[in-house]
């Protein structure tokens, strides 16, 4: 009888270890991938996207913004985004500013602007007169595009990191963050060292290389520039670039 309980109880505590051991490795096996700031640069992005070999299940692409401008190929870039979200289940796409003064133009808002930050590449992907009526410009936007540029969140979390397009004001969490601020900071973010109980990771600051700090990752690396398109793959926080 002894051996006969301990025989079972032996064989259970084995399912469950078994049980445990499984949940365990597949855990492991949930990454991140954060890819830093596009701007058109198509041949780069389907690169990187193929070396980083995105688990479609388990794992999490976030883009941090700036899928548009300087770059010419805007229109691809964004076309690709879209096919990426319908392949891979778990697809975050982050507001940058310039989608933001994307959007912005389509209404007649802030033209002159949007052209000094290099729209006009955009425009041009698109098909859109630099001087047409905000009717025309949204019409030549395809829809799907258009509802891409209007489901881009303003930042995302996890349980230890936070993604955002230009960085967060010390002191304040993101929720309390204002919108200019989360696509627009630079200095003010990049210099603090302000604990914001997460690690921030973000782009819209070009840099030689990657910033790995205590409390920022910052992965625009200016492949508009001439650069590279960088991609942080966490918790392991391996670089890949293209």
């Amino acid at each position: 009888m002894i051996c006969g309980f301990l025989t079972a109880t032996i064989s259970s505590l084995r399912f469950w270890i078994e049980i445990l051991n499984t949940g365990r490795a597949k855990g492991e096996m949930r990454r991140v991938f954060a890819i830093g700031d596009i701007h058109g640069c198509l041949d780069q992005l389907r690169i990187l996207v193929e070396k980083i070999a995105v688990d479609r299940e388990d794992d999490t692409l976030v883009f941090v913004g700036d899928y548009i401008d300087r770059g010419r190929r805007a229109r691809e870039v964004v076309d690709y985004i879209i096919r990426l979200r319908n392949r891979i289940k778990n697809v975050v796409c982050l507001l940058g500013n310039h989608e933001q003064m994307f959007l912005r133009y389509l209404e007649g808002a802030d033209e002159e602007m949007y052209l000094y930050n290099g729209g006009r590449a955009t425009l041009f992907s698109y098909g859109i007169p630099v001087m047409s009526a905000p009717q025309e410009r949204k019409a030549a936007v395809p829809e799907d595009h258009l509802l891409f540029f209007q489901s881009l969140l303003p930042y995302y979390e996890t349980e230890n990191y936070i993604f955002v397009h230009a960085g967060l004001l010390p002191g304040l969490m993101p929720g309390e963050q204002n919108l200019h601020d989360l696509l627009w900071i630079r200095q003010e973010f990049i210099s603090s060292n302000y604990d914001f109980g997460k690690k921030v990771v973000f782009g819209h600051t070009p840099m030689r290389r990657p910033l790995i700090e205590e409390n920022k990752i910052g992965i625009d690396t200016g492949a508009f520039a001439g650069g590279n398109l960088t991609c942080v793959e966490l918790p392991k926080l391996i670089i890949h670039q293209v």
